[in-house]
């Protein structure tokens, strides 16, 4: 329950709610009821991992499209950007095995002692101090320091299922949590607005979804093997 409970009241009241229309402060108020909404939650919860499924309800999405500010022209996709909206309980669920999965993985060493991006309570400062360690000790030595930097554009819909799930598993995770991401990654299908125009429901089968507590997670676990390569 404490798990849920921390979950929920890191979410603002004040996000938008996805299809469904249930807001965070809608869940927030369901919890405090009594009888038992918060057991309910957390029953679904835990349902969603013992069978290994991702209800459809929570595959659904609204992606609202936004003018990202200061373009010079607005006549290309690329000056444009969707906010994907979920469903909250589902978020809600995502969250709750998002935070799971950092501690877990954090206990027990499963990402790259290099990798920041996804990770909980690392960042860019962490990167930074550690760029700066490098240059200095470079200069220590009468040496100089080149950065090759890569820029991954559209990295969350670019990751491929099939080496997701055969990455999960080299990393010690357990069958069940294979198979319920194997069920949680297909089946998605957004709909597109814009302005007053709503489109009919597309599929979103293709990398992680944008708006989803668990991509960051899921992309630094993609790439926590290949950090490992570059030791060898």
């Amino acid at each position: 329950m404490f798990e849920l409970t921390e979950a929920l009241s890191a979410c603002s009241s004040r996000s938008a709610p996805g299809p469904d229309h249930i807001s965070w402060g809608h869940l927030k108020w369901f919890v405090k009821l009594e009888g038992g909404s918060a057991d309910l939650f957390l029953r679904i919860a835990n349902g969603c991992l013992e069978h290994s499924h991702w209800p459809s309800a929570f595959k659904d999405s609204l992606s609202v499209i936004i003018p990202k500010p200061g373009k010079p022209s607005y006549s290309t996709p690329k000056s444009f950007r969707p906010i994907v909206l979920l469903n909250t309980l589902g978020k809600l669920i995502e969250k709750m095995i998002s935070n799971r999965i950092q501690f877990d993985s954090v206990k027990h060493d499963v990402f790259h002692p290099n990798q920041v991006g996804g990770v909980r309570q690392r960042s860019t400062e962490d990167a930074g101090l550690y760029l700066t360690h490098i240059v200095r000790a470079g200069w220590a030595k009468g040496l100089k320091t080149s950065v090759l930097a890569f820029d991954l554009a559209q990295f969350f819909p670019s990751i491929n299922h099939d080496v997701l799930l055969a990455v999960l598993p080299k990393l010690g995770f357990p069958p069940n949590v294979v198979k319920f991401f194997a069920s949680y990654l297909v089946g998605r299908s957004t709909q597109y607005a814009w302005n007053a125009f709503v489109s009919p429901h597309r599929s979103a089968d293709v990398g992680v979804g944008q708006g989803s507590a668990l991509s960051p997670v899921l992309s630094a676990l993609t790439l926590t093997l290949i950090m490992r390569l570059f030791e060898q």
